[in-house]
């Protein structure tokens, strides 16, 4: 599903940006014809006009000189212009004189520019077609029109200007499309990536919720069903069948409520539900509220805090829930008579917190995996002692909402120090 959306995405990101560059190239290739026959009719009215100057007409006598007109006169054509043929028509548009391609005798007068196709036969018979840029230029002495000048330059330089513009544009143009549907594809994989890992993690959750619901609702089920098919009127059976219909619930409540939170707190925190908290306070506060607690009786738990406020940007629920599961992991995975440090200090930019115990230590080929959902270490402990393998998962994700990281260091035997690391404010 992905891939086709990544490819459809790919598809018209090309079709757009390849539309543009065509229409862009066009555009382009349009202004490059309109500036080669701007230059070229520039250098034409230039030659032209240098020619006219040579051209005399005495009014009384109504004669026109033309001798000393390049090309039409004295055959010396206009340096730096390759003329095809130059035309003089009097001012009724009769032919007086010319050179080079024989034109018709009279012919229909229209100053200016234009662009014509002519056919030059060879020597030996063979037709060539030609484009040629035609000047048209009306000629005045003493404000008076004495007649026409026509002449004609090929455009060969311009074509071949032109067929060389068309061969980059050619050449580039689908270059540049190869380029663009590369650049959509990868920027498709970019946009589609957030909207994956939210499928994944909602996949992810949906397996995880259906696999660990699985068991308990069976439990449930069944002790239900013998509640109500039995006939015995056992007061305590009943309680106990009661009860642990009551310690499931209770765990699943537990189960459901931490999958919500990895759900519900994944990615970075806005930065609305962020606050002022001091690491300091809480971290006295958890440590009195722990020693009371019967998992912690048996161990030896100190703590050792800096002497002034350690304050960071975060939801204090939420750091505190992760500092809980670590000491919960210390004092489960810790002997009778062991010992538990927890402690917190600065470096540099950063607030440490470390969960430290000499407990049974977690072998150095299970210390990847032991952040992934429903991992659990010794795999032969049931879910009423090792619990479902959530805890240390909810720590890692709270800590990355918060902008930090956590790392382990365990030896097997010796015991493990869990340390996090939150940006200070």
């Amino acid at each position: 599903m992905f891939h086709r959306s990544r490819s459809n995405l790919a598809l018209w990101f090309t079709l757009t940006m390849g539309s543009i560059l065509v229409v862009f190239a066009g555009v382009l290739y349009y202004q490059a014809v309109l500036d080669e026959l701007k230059d070229l009719d520039r250098l034409l009215h230039k030659k032209s006009k240098l020619m006219t100057v040579n051209a005399k007409y005495d009014p009384r006598k109504k004669q026109l000189d033309l001798e000393n007109v390049p090309l039409l006169g004295s055959n010396v054509p206009p340096q730096g212009t390759e003329f095809v043929y130059a035309r003089w028509y009097d001012t009724k548009g009769q032919l007086v004189q010319f050179f080079g391609q024989t034109p018709e005798a009279e012919v229909t007068i229209i100053p200016g520019f234009r662009t014509l196709k002519t056919t030059f036969y060879s020597s030996e018979g063979a037709p060539t077609v030609t484009w040629l840029r035609e000047l048209t230029l009306p000629v005045y002495q003493d404000n008076l029109l004495i007649g026409y000048l026509q002449v004609a330059t090929p455009l060969t330089s311009t074509q071949n200007n032109l067929a060389q513009l068309r061969l980059v544009l050619l050449l580039t143009v689908p270059v540049t499309l190869g380029v663009i549907g590369l650049a959509g594809w990868y920027l498709g994989g970019i946009a589609m990536q957030p909207i994956r890992d939210s499928y994944d993690q909602l996949q992810r959750f949906t397996a995880d919720a259906s696999h660990e619901l699985r068991s308990p609702l069976s439990a449930i089920i069944s002790n239900a069903q013998y509640g109500l098919l039995s006939k015995s009127h056992d007061i305590e059976a009943q309680r106990q069948r009661f009860g642990k219909i009551f310690d499931v619930a209770k765990s699943m409540n537990t189960l459901v409520n931490n999958l919500l939170l990895l759900a519900r707190h994944a990615g970075r925190l806005s930065s609305e539900s962020l606050q002022k908290v001091d690491l300091k306070s809480e971290l006295v506060q958890i440590a009195d509220e722990y020693t009371t607690q019967e998992a912690a009786k048996h161990l030896n738990l100190t703590y050792t805090l800096p002497t002034g406020s350690v304050i960071v940007l975060g939801d204090v629920g939420l750091l505190r829930q992760a500092v809980v599961n670590l000491l919960d992991n210390a004092c489960k995975y810790s002997p009778a008579g062991g010992q538990v440090q927890l402690r917190l200090f600065t470096q540099s930019h950063w607030a440490v917190i470390e969960v430290i115990d000499n407990g049974i230590g977690i072998p150095e080929a299970d210390l990847p995996h032991i952040f992934e959902r429903f991992y659990r270490v010794d795999k032969k402990r049931s879910r009423k002692t090792g619990g479902y393998g959530l805890g240390l998962s909810i720590v890692q994700q709270i800590v990355s909402a918060h902008g930090g990281h956590i790392s382990v260091k365990s030896v097997v035997e010796k015991g493990s120090t869990f340390q996090i690391i939150l940006p200070l404010k």
